[in-house]
C-alpha cells in the first residue's frame, strides 16, 4: 500500500488546488467588488429621504435582467436589519485550502520543492520552519505598522510594506528554491490579507451589529480601520494572483535576480490595480497602467535568454551521449513509472522513456534545462553544467 501513497496526494494536490482556485475567484471577486461598489457609489441630493436616512451613497445597476440598488450608509441605518449577509468565508477558505495545498506539495516533499543545494544546503525541517516562521513574522510586522503613526500616512505605508515584502523575497531566495520563495512569499500576502479580515475587519463590523443591538450608535472609527485593511486587500490581489500562476514560469523565479524580477511584476499589479480603483471614481489616469506596462516590458527585456551560439552539426554529442545524460538526471521523475520518491506520475505528463519521447520534447528540454535551469527540480539528481552544454550543443545543432 506504500506506493500508493504517492498518487494519494496527487490526488490530494488536485482536489485542494481546484478549492483554492474555486475560493480564490470568490474572494478576490466580493473584493474588487466592493471596492468598485465604494468607488462608484453618488452622494444623494441634500435634503432627500436617502440623506435624512443617514445614505452616504448610492447607486442604481443592473445585471442578470434585474435592477439592483445598492446603498451605503454613513454609519449605520436607523434600525439593525434582520439578515445580515458577512462577506467572510471566501476568506478564510481560501486561506485554509492555501495552507492546505503548501502543505501537501511543499511540506510534505520539502527535499525536492524547497530545498536547492546551490542555493541553501539546508534540511526539510529548517525549509519548512522558514516558511511558517516568514507567515507568523510577516503578518506580525504588517500589523505593527498598520497601528503605528505609519498607518495613517496612505502612500508612505504602501511603500514602506512594498520594501518590506521585497526585503522577503531577497531573504527567501537566498535561503529556498526560487519557486518556494515566490510561493511563500504569495502565502505571506495571503496570510496579511486573511489576517486583515480575520483580527480586524470582522471584528470591527461585530462591534458595530452589537452597539447597534444595544441601541447605541456605532463607533465609525471600526467601519474606518476595516475600510483601510480592505484597501489594503486590494491592491494585494493582483501580485497575489501572479505568485499563483508563478510556479508555471521558471524564466522568473530560476532567474539569477528572482527576487527583483518578482518585486517589479508585483509593483506592475499595484499600479494597474490604482488605475481600475481610480478609474471606478471617474478618474482616468493613463500614466499607471503605463508605468505597469512599463515595468512588465522592462523585466521581460532584463530577463530574456541569451541567442544561443550556433553550432555546427559535427561537433554536437551524439544523441547516445544526451540520452545517457537524459536517462541518469531527469527519468527518475519524467517517465511512466517515476522513481522518484513524491511523485506519481511524470510531471505536467512529459516524459523521456523512449528516443521519440527526447526528440518530441527537445525543444522543453532545452528550455528547461539550459535557459531557466528550472530542472532538474532543485537539480535533485545534480545535474552538471557540463551535461547541461552537453544538450545545449545537441539541441542547437538541431537535435538529430
Amino acid at each position: 500500500m506504500e506506493y500508493l501513497i504517492p498518487y494519494g496526494l496527487e490526488w490530494a494536490n488536485l482536489l485542494v488546488r481546484w478549492l483554492h482556485i474555486i475560493t480564490g475567484i470568490a474572494w478576490i471577486g466580493a473584493s474588487f467588488y466592493f471596492v468598485w461598489l465604494d468607488n462608484s457609489i453618488r452622494p444623494p441630493a441634500p435634503g432627500s429621504e436617502l440623506a435624512k436616512k443617514g445614505v452616504s451613497g448610492e447607486l442604481w445597476a443592473v445585471h442578470g435582467g434585474g435592477f439592483y440598488n445598492p446603498q451605503k450608509y454613513l454609519v449605520a441605518p436607523a434600525e439593525l436589519p434582520k439578515e445580515l449577509h458577512w462577506f467572510k468565508w471566501e476568506a478564510y477558505s481560501t486561506w485554509l485550502s492555501g495552507i492546505a495545498l503548501l502543505t501537501i506539495a511543499y511540506y510534505f516533499n520539502a527535499q525536492a520543492m524547497m530545498i536547492d543545494k546551490q542555493v541553501a544546503d539546508i534540511s526539510s525541517l529548517q525549509a519548512v520552519g522558514i516558511g511558517i516562521g516568514t507567515l507568523v513574522v510577516g503578518w506580525t510586522v504588517y500589523d505593527l505598522l498598520c497601528r503605528s503613526p505609519l498607518g495613517k500616512h496612505d502612500l508612505w505605508f504602501g511603500v514602506v510594506i512594498f520594501l518590506l515584502i521585497t526585503a522577503a523575497a531577497y531573504g527567501l531566495t537566498h535561503v529556498l528554491s526560487g519557486r518556494a520563495a515566490y510561493i511563500h512569499v504569495g502565502a505571506l500576502i495571503g496570510t496579511i490579507m486573511v489576517g486583515n479580515v480575520l483580527m480586524l475587519i470582522i471584528p470591527g463590523q461585530r462591534k458595530m451589529v452589537e452597539a447597534m443591538s444595544a441601541g447605541r450608535m456605532p463607533d465609525p472609527v471600526h467601519g474606518q480601520k476595516a475600510k483601510q485593511r480592505s484597501v489594503h486587500n486590494n491592491y494585494f490581489t493582483l501580485p497575489v494572483l501572479f505568485i499563483m500562476i508563478s510556479n508555471h514560469y521558471a524564466m522568473t523565479y530560476r532567474h539569477q535576480h528572482a527576487w527583483l524580477v518578482l518585486a517589479m511584476i508585483m509593483a506592475a499589479g499595484v499600479f494597474i490595480r490604482h488605475f481600475f480603483n481610480l478609474r471606478h471614481k471617474g478618474r482616468v489616469e493613463w500614466r499607471y497602467p503605463a508605468i505597469g506596462v512599463a515595468l512588465l516590458a522592462g523585466v521581460a527585456v532584463a530577463i530574456a535568454p541569451a541567442r544561443p551560439v550556433a553550432v555546427a552539426a559535427s561537433a554536437a554529442p551524439e544523441f547516445a551521449t544526451v540520452k545517457a545524460v537524459i536517462d541518469t538526471r531527469c527519468l527518475a521523475c519524467h517517465a511512466a513509472h517515476p522513481t522518484q520518491p513524491g511523485f506519481a506520475a511524470a510531471p505536467l505528463g512529459v516524459a523521456f522513456d523512449t528516443p521519440e519521447e527526447i526528440h518530441q520534447n527537445a525543444e522543453k528540454i532545452y528550455k528547461q534545462v539550459v535557459q531557466t535551469k528550472a530542472m532538474p527540480l532543485a537539480n535533485l539528481t545534480n545535474m552538471t553544467d557540463a551535461e547541461r552544454a552537453r544538450i545545449a550543443a545537441w539541441y542547437e545543432a538541431g537535435a538529430k
